[in-house]
Protein backbone atom coordinates (compact mmCIF):
# COMPACT_ATOMS: atom_id res chain seq x y z
CA UNK A 1 0.00 0.00 0.00
CA UNK A 2 1.42 3.60 -1.39
CA UNK A 3 0.94 6.32 -2.25
CA UNK A 4 3.20 7.86 -5.02
CA UNK A 5 1.30 11.18 -6.49
CA UNK A 6 2.37 14.54 -7.16
CA UNK A 7 -0.03 17.49 -6.02
CA UNK A 8 -1.03 20.08 -8.70
CA UNK A 9 -3.34 22.86 -9.28
CA UNK A 10 -5.49 24.01 -12.09
CA UNK A 11 -5.24 27.87 -12.95
CA UNK A 12 -9.22 28.25 -12.65
CA UNK A 13 -9.03 29.44 -9.04
CA UNK A 14 -7.10 32.38 -10.63
CA UNK A 15 -9.19 32.75 -13.71
CA UNK A 16 -11.92 31.19 -15.38
CA UNK A 17 -11.35 30.04 -18.88
CA UNK A 18 -15.47 29.91 -18.71
CA UNK A 19 -16.08 32.82 -17.27
CA UNK A 20 -13.39 35.62 -17.82
CA UNK A 21 -15.02 37.77 -15.44
CA UNK A 22 -13.63 35.82 -12.74
CA UNK A 23 -10.24 36.56 -12.58
CA UNK A 24 -9.75 38.09 -16.25
CA UNK A 25 -7.45 40.64 -15.29
CA UNK A 26 -4.44 38.29 -13.24
CA UNK A 27 -1.43 37.58 -15.13
CA UNK A 28 -0.40 33.84 -15.95
CA UNK A 29 3.15 35.06 -14.43
CA UNK A 30 0.98 36.28 -10.87
CA UNK A 31 -0.82 32.22 -11.07
CA UNK A 32 2.44 30.67 -11.76
CA UNK A 33 4.67 32.51 -8.72
CA UNK A 34 1.40 32.07 -6.53
CA UNK A 35 1.23 28.34 -7.08
CA UNK A 36 5.13 28.07 -7.16
CA UNK A 37 5.70 29.74 -3.68
CA UNK A 38 2.57 27.42 -1.92
CA UNK A 39 4.24 24.43 -2.51
CA UNK A 40 2.66 22.99 -6.35
CA UNK A 41 4.69 20.92 -8.51
CA UNK A 42 2.68 21.84 -11.81
CA UNK A 43 -0.41 23.13 -13.25
CA UNK A 44 -2.97 22.07 -15.62
CA UNK A 45 -3.01 24.45 -18.39
CA UNK A 46 -5.55 27.47 -19.24
CA UNK A 47 -5.93 29.60 -22.08
CA UNK A 48 -3.21 31.56 -20.79
CA UNK A 49 -0.58 29.23 -20.66
CA UNK A 50 1.77 29.62 -24.24
CA UNK A 51 0.31 27.41 -26.88
CA UNK A 52 3.41 25.85 -28.24
CA UNK A 53 5.49 23.62 -26.25
CA UNK A 54 8.83 24.85 -26.42
CA UNK A 55 7.30 28.31 -24.90
CA UNK A 56 5.18 26.47 -22.25
CA UNK A 57 7.88 24.92 -20.98
CA UNK A 58 10.44 27.69 -20.97
CA UNK A 59 7.58 29.90 -19.24
CA UNK A 60 7.14 27.19 -16.38
CA UNK A 61 11.02 26.60 -15.66
CA UNK A 62 10.86 30.30 -14.77
CA UNK A 63 8.77 28.96 -12.15
CA UNK A 64 10.15 25.78 -11.56
CA UNK A 65 6.90 24.31 -12.41
CA UNK A 66 5.70 21.79 -15.03
CA UNK A 67 3.57 20.65 -17.16
CA UNK A 68 1.16 17.97 -15.29
CA UNK A 69 -2.24 18.21 -18.34
CA UNK A 70 -4.12 19.96 -20.70
CA UNK A 71 -7.90 20.02 -21.29
CA UNK A 72 -8.72 19.62 -24.95
CA UNK A 73 -12.49 19.80 -26.25
CA UNK A 74 -13.68 16.86 -28.36
CA UNK A 75 -16.36 16.60 -30.34
CA UNK A 76 -17.05 12.84 -30.61
CA UNK A 77 -20.23 12.84 -29.32
CA UNK A 78 -21.24 14.79 -32.47
CA UNK A 79 -22.45 11.72 -33.98
CA UNK A 80 -23.46 13.58 -37.19
CA UNK A 81 -21.10 14.97 -38.78
CA UNK A 82 -17.84 13.53 -36.68
CA UNK A 83 -14.46 12.09 -38.63
CA UNK A 84 -11.72 10.57 -37.28
CA UNK A 85 -9.22 12.47 -39.34
CA UNK A 86 -10.59 15.52 -38.75
CA UNK A 87 -10.08 15.07 -34.69
CA UNK A 88 -6.76 13.67 -35.51
CA UNK A 89 -5.82 16.94 -37.17
CA UNK A 90 -7.51 19.52 -34.97
CA UNK A 91 -5.80 18.01 -31.59
CA UNK A 92 -2.11 17.90 -33.25
CA UNK A 93 -1.24 21.56 -31.48
CA UNK A 94 -2.19 20.51 -28.66
CA UNK A 95 -0.84 16.97 -28.20
CA UNK A 96 2.37 17.72 -29.50
CA UNK A 97 2.10 20.57 -26.50
CA UNK A 98 1.51 17.76 -23.90
CA UNK A 99 4.02 15.37 -25.79
CA UNK A 100 6.92 17.94 -25.66
CA UNK A 101 6.49 18.71 -22.01
CA UNK A 102 6.49 15.27 -20.96
CA UNK A 103 2.63 14.99 -20.19
CA UNK A 104 1.38 11.31 -20.21
CA UNK A 105 -2.38 11.85 -19.58
CA UNK A 106 -4.82 14.14 -21.52
CA UNK A 107 -7.56 15.55 -19.86
CA UNK A 108 -10.75 14.64 -22.47
CA UNK A 109 -13.28 16.90 -22.60
CA UNK A 110 -16.15 16.37 -23.99
CA UNK A 111 -18.03 19.21 -25.71
CA UNK A 112 -20.20 18.04 -28.29
CA UNK A 113 -23.72 19.60 -27.98
CA UNK A 114 -23.03 19.59 -24.27
CA UNK A 115 -24.39 22.61 -22.20
CA UNK A 116 -21.63 22.92 -19.01
CA UNK A 117 -20.52 26.51 -20.91
CA UNK A 118 -24.32 28.05 -21.22
CA UNK A 119 -24.86 30.15 -18.17
CA UNK A 120 -28.87 30.19 -19.39
CA UNK A 121 -28.93 26.14 -19.57
CA UNK A 122 -29.71 24.28 -16.80
CA UNK A 123 -27.91 21.23 -16.69
CA UNK A 124 -30.53 19.16 -16.53
CA UNK A 125 -30.87 20.26 -19.90
CA UNK A 126 -27.91 18.28 -21.29
CA UNK A 127 -27.24 15.82 -23.97
CA UNK A 128 -28.47 11.90 -23.66
CA UNK A 129 -27.45 9.59 -25.82
CA UNK A 130 -30.98 7.61 -25.81
CA UNK A 131 -29.93 4.24 -27.60
CA UNK A 132 -27.75 1.72 -27.14
CA UNK A 133 -26.14 1.93 -30.55
CA UNK A 134 -25.85 5.70 -29.69
CA UNK A 135 -23.58 4.73 -26.74
CA UNK A 136 -21.64 2.17 -28.88
CA UNK A 137 -20.74 4.60 -31.39
CA UNK A 138 -19.65 6.91 -29.65
CA UNK A 139 -17.52 4.76 -27.29
CA UNK A 140 -16.39 3.43 -30.52
CA UNK A 141 -14.85 6.47 -31.63
CA UNK A 142 -13.19 7.41 -28.16
CA UNK A 143 -11.71 4.19 -28.11
CA UNK A 144 -9.99 4.88 -31.67
CA UNK A 145 -9.08 8.30 -30.95
CA UNK A 146 -7.41 7.09 -28.01
CA UNK A 147 -5.97 3.85 -29.62
CA UNK A 148 -4.45 7.00 -31.93
CA UNK A 149 -3.23 9.57 -28.88
CA UNK A 150 -1.06 6.58 -27.75
CA UNK A 151 0.87 5.50 -31.32
CA UNK A 152 1.30 9.18 -32.26
CA UNK A 153 1.82 11.09 -29.11
CA UNK A 154 2.34 8.54 -25.90
CA UNK A 155 -0.61 9.66 -24.45
CA UNK A 156 -3.60 8.26 -22.62
CA UNK A 157 -6.98 9.85 -22.42
CA UNK A 158 -8.35 10.82 -19.31
CA UNK A 159 -11.90 10.94 -19.93
CA UNK A 160 -13.72 13.79 -17.51
CA UNK A 161 -17.21 12.84 -16.22
CA UNK A 162 -18.50 16.57 -16.57
CA UNK A 163 -21.34 17.91 -15.74
CA UNK A 164 -23.92 18.93 -18.64
CA UNK A 165 -22.52 16.54 -20.86
CA UNK A 166 -23.31 13.36 -22.07
CA UNK A 167 -21.03 11.98 -19.31
CA UNK A 168 -22.41 13.60 -16.12
CA UNK A 169 -24.21 10.42 -13.87
CA UNK A 170 -23.34 7.29 -12.22
CA UNK A 171 -25.02 5.63 -14.72
CA UNK A 172 -23.77 7.32 -17.27
CA UNK A 173 -20.02 6.18 -16.23
CA UNK A 174 -21.34 2.84 -15.86
CA UNK A 175 -22.19 2.68 -19.21
CA UNK A 176 -18.96 4.46 -20.80
CA UNK A 177 -16.73 2.25 -18.79
CA UNK A 178 -18.31 -0.52 -19.73
CA UNK A 179 -18.44 0.14 -23.42
CA UNK A 180 -14.79 1.48 -23.47
CA UNK A 181 -11.30 -0.18 -23.58
CA UNK A 182 -9.58 0.07 -20.69
CA UNK A 183 -6.04 -0.06 -22.98
CA UNK A 184 -6.88 2.83 -24.76
CA UNK A 185 -9.31 5.25 -22.59
CA UNK A 186 -8.52 5.84 -18.48
CA UNK A 187 -10.34 8.09 -16.00
CA UNK A 188 -10.42 11.11 -14.81
CA UNK A 189 -12.07 10.84 -11.23
CA UNK A 190 -13.63 13.84 -10.40
CA UNK A 191 -14.65 14.50 -6.79
CA UNK A 192 -16.65 17.44 -7.20
CA UNK A 193 -18.48 16.62 -10.82
CA UNK A 194 -18.94 12.93 -9.03
CA UNK A 195 -21.01 14.56 -6.17
CA UNK A 196 -22.96 17.12 -8.18
CA UNK A 197 -24.16 14.35 -10.87
CA UNK A 198 -25.40 12.26 -8.28
CA UNK A 199 -26.75 15.46 -6.19
CA UNK A 200 -30.55 14.42 -7.53
CA UNK A 201 -32.91 15.83 -4.84
CA UNK A 202 -33.63 12.72 -3.08
CA UNK A 203 -30.26 11.77 -2.76
CA UNK A 204 -29.44 15.04 -0.88
CA UNK A 205 -32.44 14.98 1.14
CA UNK A 206 -31.60 10.67 2.01
CA UNK A 207 -27.72 11.79 2.35
CA UNK A 208 -26.98 8.95 -0.14
CA UNK A 209 -24.19 10.51 -1.82
CA UNK A 210 -20.74 8.81 -1.70
CA UNK A 211 -18.15 9.46 -3.70
CA UNK A 212 -15.64 6.97 -2.40
CA UNK A 213 -17.72 4.22 -4.13
CA UNK A 214 -17.49 5.34 -7.84
CA UNK A 215 -13.62 5.69 -6.82
CA UNK A 216 -13.64 1.89 -5.99
CA UNK A 217 -15.23 0.78 -8.47
CA UNK A 218 -13.08 2.36 -11.04
CA UNK A 219 -10.16 2.50 -9.52
CA UNK A 220 -8.46 0.21 -12.05
CA UNK A 221 -9.32 3.10 -15.01
CA UNK A 222 -8.32 5.75 -12.99
CA UNK A 223 -4.90 7.39 -14.56
CA UNK A 224 -5.54 10.86 -13.16
CA UNK A 225 -7.56 12.75 -9.77
CA UNK A 226 -9.10 16.46 -9.84
CA UNK A 227 -9.81 17.23 -5.98
CA UNK A 228 -12.48 19.57 -5.18
CA UNK A 229 -15.07 19.79 -2.69
CA UNK A 230 -18.36 20.71 -2.90
CA UNK A 231 -21.23 23.06 -1.04
CA UNK A 232 -23.86 21.35 0.18
CA UNK A 233 -26.72 24.12 0.53
CA UNK A 234 -25.46 25.71 -2.97
CA UNK A 235 -25.60 23.01 -5.05
CA UNK A 236 -28.93 21.85 -3.23
CA UNK A 237 -30.21 25.17 -4.30
CA UNK A 238 -29.29 25.17 -7.68
CA UNK A 239 -30.61 21.63 -8.13
CA UNK A 240 -34.02 22.81 -6.65
CA UNK A 241 -33.94 25.89 -9.03
CA UNK A 242 -33.11 23.94 -12.14
CA UNK A 243 -30.16 26.53 -12.54
CA UNK A 244 -27.21 26.22 -14.66
CA UNK A 245 -23.78 24.79 -14.18
CA UNK A 246 -22.01 28.23 -14.32
CA UNK A 247 -24.50 29.18 -12.12
CA UNK A 248 -23.57 26.91 -9.53
CA UNK A 249 -20.05 28.20 -10.28
CA UNK A 250 -20.89 31.57 -9.59
CA UNK A 251 -22.82 30.93 -6.61
CA UNK A 252 -19.70 29.30 -4.88
CA UNK A 253 -21.04 25.61 -5.19
CA UNK A 254 -17.29 24.22 -5.61
CA UNK A 255 -14.67 24.73 -3.24
CA UNK A 256 -11.04 23.22 -2.00
CA UNK A 257 -10.90 20.08 -0.97
CA UNK A 258 -11.44 20.23 2.71
CA UNK A 259 -13.77 23.43 3.07
CA UNK A 260 -17.31 21.74 1.66
CA UNK A 261 -18.92 17.52 2.93
CA UNK A 262 -16.53 15.38 0.24
CA UNK A 263 -14.92 12.52 2.25
CA UNK A 264 -11.35 13.21 1.41
CA UNK A 265 -9.73 11.08 4.20
CA UNK A 266 -11.47 7.95 2.38
CA UNK A 267 -10.33 8.92 -1.32
CA UNK A 268 -6.37 8.97 -0.69
CA UNK A 269 -7.13 5.46 1.52
CA UNK A 270 -8.71 4.02 -1.40
CA UNK A 271 -6.05 5.56 -4.11
CA UNK A 272 -3.04 4.88 -1.50
CA UNK A 273 -4.79 1.16 -1.02
CA UNK A 274 -4.72 0.57 -4.82
CA UNK A 275 -0.64 2.15 -5.33
CA UNK A 276 -2.01 4.67 -7.31
CA UNK A 277 0.47 6.53 -8.92
CA UNK A 278 -0.53 10.13 -10.47
CA UNK A 279 -1.33 13.93 -10.40
CA UNK A 280 -3.83 15.13 -7.36
CA UNK A 281 -5.14 18.25 -8.91
CA UNK A 282 -6.62 20.80 -6.93
CA UNK A 283 -9.21 22.31 -8.74
CA UNK A 284 -11.95 25.06 -7.93
CA UNK A 285 -13.97 27.10 -10.08
CA UNK A 286 -14.33 30.33 -7.86
CA UNK A 287 -14.50 34.61 -7.98
CA UNK A 288 -11.16 35.21 -6.56
CA UNK A 289 -12.45 38.18 -5.32
CA UNK A 290 -14.80 36.29 -2.93
CA UNK A 291 -12.14 33.04 -2.16
CA UNK A 292 -8.66 34.72 -2.85
CA UNK A 293 -6.87 32.24 -5.13
CA UNK A 294 -3.13 32.72 -2.58
CA UNK A 295 -5.28 31.50 0.32
CA UNK A 296 -7.43 28.97 -0.71
CA UNK A 297 -4.74 27.61 -2.86
CA UNK A 298 -2.05 27.34 -0.10
CA UNK A 299 -5.34 25.93 2.39
CA UNK A 300 -6.14 23.51 -0.10
CA UNK A 301 -2.30 22.17 -0.86
CA UNK A 302 -1.81 22.27 2.85
CA UNK A 303 -5.12 19.78 3.29
CA UNK A 304 -3.93 17.69 0.79
CA UNK A 305 -0.51 17.42 1.73
CA UNK A 306 -1.31 16.50 4.92
CA UNK A 307 -3.62 13.73 3.59
CA UNK A 308 -0.56 12.14 1.35
CA UNK A 309 1.73 11.99 4.15
CA UNK A 310 -0.64 10.31 6.22
CA UNK A 311 -0.94 7.71 3.12
CA UNK A 312 2.37 7.62 1.44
Amino acid sequence: MSLDVKIGINPIGWSNDDLPSLGGETPLETTLKEGAAIGYQGFELGNKFPKNGVDLKNKLNEYGVVCVSGWYSANLARLEDWDLEKEKFACRQDMEKLAYNGCKVMVYGEVGHSVQGAIKTPVSQRPQFVTDKQWQEYAHRVNAFGAFLQQEYDITIAYHHHMGAYVESLQNIDKFMNLTDPKHVGLLFDTGHCWFGQATNSAIKNAQIDVSKTLEKYIDRVIHVHLKDVRLPILTDIRNRNRSFLDAVLAGGFTIPGDGVIDFDRILQILSQHNYKGWLVVEAEQDPKLAPSYAFGKAGFDYVQNLVEKYR
